[in-house]
């Protein structure tokens, strides 16, 4: 699989009439690109206007090719997948259930194979195939996310807060997840609070205030930024 290039040129969306993003321009080539900044500059909105969810204008493409606005299921058809924040998971459904609802789109064939490389892949939900995701933990949820995503086949996986209330040491697995991902040739777009950590494994990254891009670059550059440093990691 090779990674799709994202391009967005000149966005405008918001919610009501209420415009929260406008006329925004970023690109995500494969590996992993990170979108950092403060509790409602728009990193949300951005990523639902991407999927289909929100109205908006301006240009969105996938390897050149327009895609719909209002219009997830087209979007999802053309190689797009969102892990929404708070997983959005149904409870009182088995982890096999979940996931297979993730491969909707595709022939049941392709669907069971899917499957079996998400548990490949998840080896911790293999061994949790039949029990309810709602009684599984945070970190284990956000798994379940992730493989759920993945079963559409995505060329370009977008990321909302992954690891948003979950412990370190899950966290860091979640994020070495994400990474392997990549490494099989998806494109990963991420917005992410844990501003150092995924700065860490991205290869660009984009910071996002008052629907507006005030800041890109390579990650690690990002990461060395006097401005990002002061802002978003307590560094004087």
């Amino acid at each position: 699989m090779s990674g799709a290039h994202l391009t967005v040129q000149n966005l405008s969306t918001g919610y009501h009439g209420f415009q929260v993003l406008q006329d925004l321009s970023l690109q995500a080539a494969p590996g992993i690109t990170v979108i950092v900044g403060p509790n409602g500059a728009g990193k949300t909105t951005l990523l639902k206007a991407l999927a289909g969810l929100l109205p908006r204008t301006g240009t969105v493409a996938l390897d050149g090719s327009d895609l719909p606005a209002m219009n997830a299921t087209a979007c999802v058809q053309r190689g797009l997948a969102l892990v929404a924040e708070g997983r959005q998971l149904f409870p009182q459904m088995t982890v096999t259930e979940n996931l297979e609802l993730g491969g909707w789109l595709v022939p049941s064939r392709t669907r069971a194979d899917r499957l079996a490389q998400a548990f490949e892949d998840f080896p911790r939900l293999k061994e949790r195939t039949t029990q309810l995701a709602g009684t599984m933990s945070g970190g284990e949820q956000q798994m379940v996310a992730v493989a759920r995503a993945m079963m559409s086949g995505p060329r370009l996986l977008m990321l909302d807060e992954p690891s948003l209330g979950l412990a370190p040491r899950m966290v860091d697995e979640l994020l070495a997840i994400v990474q392997r991902i990549a490494a099989q040739g998806v494109t990963v777009l991420m917005v992410e609070q844990n501003v150092r950590k995924a700065l860490q494994i991205a290869q660009r990254g984009y910071v996002l205030e008052r629907g507006r891009i005030v800041a890109s670059g390579a990650a690690a550059d990002l990461l060395q930024s006097d401005v990002v440093r002061q802002a978003y990691l307590g560094v004087a």
